[in-house]
């Protein structure tokens, strides 16, 4: 699903050679109803929309979001480089802090042990290996911080 805010202007600009059906000038044309809308997709939006504001909205969820990730860059950063944070402070992410461990077979340990603790998917993509934490919006703020205390444990004890 993709929604669209576009300047009337930037619409007429269009080139005629794209397809009918991939411009954004056929859809402003036809009420944007000029194929079977998507409907699960606009009703999903729909309910994600209305969840958001009963959160209190952008500003409150980033609120939230800069809380939960800095849990976890704290954990990262501790100063002993037990955790090594894989992107540079400026450019990282708010939504999945990434790490690497000394070693895979920590790392695999580090899997292993949190997993029967109930954090799950903390493995990193398997062609790049390291580790990673999602902290999108619905992820409560006792789970990151309950992560990040893992994480200082388990530093506690095979650091």
């Amino acid at each position: 699903m993709t929604a669209v805010i576009v300047r009337e202007e930037l619409l007429r600009a269009g080139s005629a050679d794209i397809p009918a059906i991939f411009q954004y000038r056929t859809y402003a044309d036809n009420g944007s109803l000029y194929n079977t809308p998507p409907v699960h997709a606009i009703y999903m939006m729909k309910l994600m929309l209305e969840w958001t504001a009963r959160q209190g909205g952008i500003p409150e969820l980033e609120k939230r979001n800069e809380r939960k990730i800095g849990f976890l860059y704290e954990a990262i950063d501790a100063g002993d480089g037990f955790y090594r944070g894989i992107v540079e402070k400026p450019y990282r992410s708010m939504m999945n802090a990434t790490w690497r461990m000394a070693d895979e077979a920590l790392e695999k340990r580090f899997v292993l042990e949190s997993e029967r603790e109930g954090f799950v998917g903390l493995a990193g993509h398997r062609s790049v290996g390291g580790l990673r934490a999602s902290a999108y919006n619905a992820v409560p703020e006792a789970a990151c911080k309950a992560l990040a205390e893992f994480m200082n444990d388990f530093r506690r004890r095979c650091g």
